[in-house]
């Protein structure tokens, strides 16, 4: 069995590969995807199916770019960029945004905890005004412009 830092990198890799069923096989049955900021959940392998879905229904050219990985016992920390053109619509759980055909680069950290070899839990942490700003839906500078 691989150790959990190189599942962890697999399962960005299987996204950028848009290989949604490897990406579910890798969900336990009773894992979840929690997404902070909403407090969305994603439930099992089909949960984890609908969450990457959704993603890469809303940025189709989207793909993802590990910048830092820590992993300590079950768990890994991912800090990584997302970057794509929004020429899809995008699910979410307050409606759907349709394409802008603007592009994004997104910061994003997912805390994961294994189990057996499978994610048993995501915690997705990502600037949610940051890419509503980028997408052209909110005024004013996302949080990048200030640096």
């Amino acid at each position: 069995m691989a150790d959990n830092a190189t599942l962890a990198r697999r399962l960005l890799e299987a996204f950028n590969e848009r290989n949604f069923d490897e990406l579910a096989e890798a969900t336990a049955p009773d894992g979840t995807i929690t997404i902070v900021g909403s407090g969305d959940t994603f439930k099992g392998p089909d949960g984890s199916r609908a969450y990457n879905t959704m993603w890469a229904d809303g940025f189709p050219d989207g793909k993802v770019t590990i910048d830092r990985l820590i992993e300590s016992g079950n768990y890994v920390v991912v800090e990584f960029t997302g970057r794509g053109t929004h020429t899809g619509t995008l699910a979410t759980s307050m409606g759907e945004i349709p394409a802008t055909g603007r592009s994004m680069t997104l910061q994003l950290c997912h805390v994961m905890e294994f189990k057996d070899g499978k994610v048993q839990s995501q915690k997705a942490y990502f600037d949610t005004g940051s890419m509503m700003a980028q997408l052209g839906l909110t005024s004013g500078q996302t949080a990048s412009q200030h640096q």
